[in-house]
């Protein structure tokens, strides 16, 4: 049994949140591997979430844990569930955060976390289900609990998802929108890398924005596309951020042109 467990949450590290979380699971299985993926995501950003999930967890091994708490609904009646796939078990709310990894890596089971043995309370904080439920839940998998245990089986085809917005043809040839921007500003959009093999650049309102390989390619302070680590073209600036010298923002159009200029 792999006692390997990742988190990601939207609790940041100025407080004692993810703290609180790493205690419980340890109370409960000594002998975990914590991995810290990410806890800055934007507050109830469960679409941040999901983009930092499908970027890290599919080079994990399989059997890992996946414990993931963006939950604006926390405390409500939103479901707390483990999913198993064929890259391991997601814990966490059903709220469309691991809408982006069920898209490559199907939901084999779920459960609906109801049973509160396996639970650090029967009475859970009503704002704090991560350390209360997740955390318990994540650690008593790693000790090996069947998943079937935890809750009643639920439909795979009944857990919740984001809309994801998908590449369309258009007459210059396809067109976009920006879906995350990392922290060097670089703009992440939803056309697939393969994409740019065929064109000769993008626009982003009236901006021309040329096509390359590698950030070199261009001078300091000039704009560029190429393709990202995450197999998606992004909108960068050589030794800058695209997005302030854009002013871009999450869900702006582009539109890539193919095969001739300007």
């Amino acid at each position: 049994m792999s006692h390997l467990l990742t988190l990601l949450t939207d609790f940041g590290l100025q407080d004692s949140y993810v703290a609180a979380m790493k205690g419980v699971i340890y109370s409960i299985c000594p002998e975990a591997t914590l991995v810290d993926l990410c806890h800055a995501i934007p507050p109830q950003d469960v679409a941040a979430g999901r983009w930092q999930l499908l970027q890290a967890v599919p080079y994990f091994p399989a059997g890992t844990v996946h414990l993931a708490v963006v939950d604006p609904g926390v405390g409500s009646d939103r479901r707390a569930v483990v999913i198993e796939t064929a890259i391991g078990l997601l814990v966490g709310p059903d709220n469309g955060l691991w809408s982006g990894l069920l898209s490559r890596f199907p939901a084999q089971r779920a459960v609906n976390l109801t049973n509160t043995n396996y639970w650090r309370s029967p009475q859970p904080d009503p704002t704090f289900h991560g350390r209360d439920i997740f955390a318990p839940v994540a650690a008593h998998l790693l000790n090996g609990v069947p998943l079937t245990e935890l809750g009643p089986l639920i439909e795979p085809a009944s857990l919740q998802t984001l809309g994801e917005s998908q590449p369309q043809r258009s007459p210059q040839g396809w067109q976009g929108q920006i879906q995350a921007i990392d922290r060097f500003g670089n703009l992440i959009t939803t056309l697939p890398a393969e994409l740019g093999q065929a064109a000769a650049g993008l626009t982003l309102g009236d901006r021309w924005l040329p096509i390359a390989r590698t950030y070199s390619e261009v001078a300091v302070g000039d704009l560029l596309v190429l393709a990202g680590s995450h197999g998606y073209l992004e909108i960068a600036q050589r030794n800058g951020s695209a997005q302030q010298a854009l002013g871009a923002e999450m869900g702006a159009v582009v539109q890539l042109v193919c095969r001739r200029a300007p």
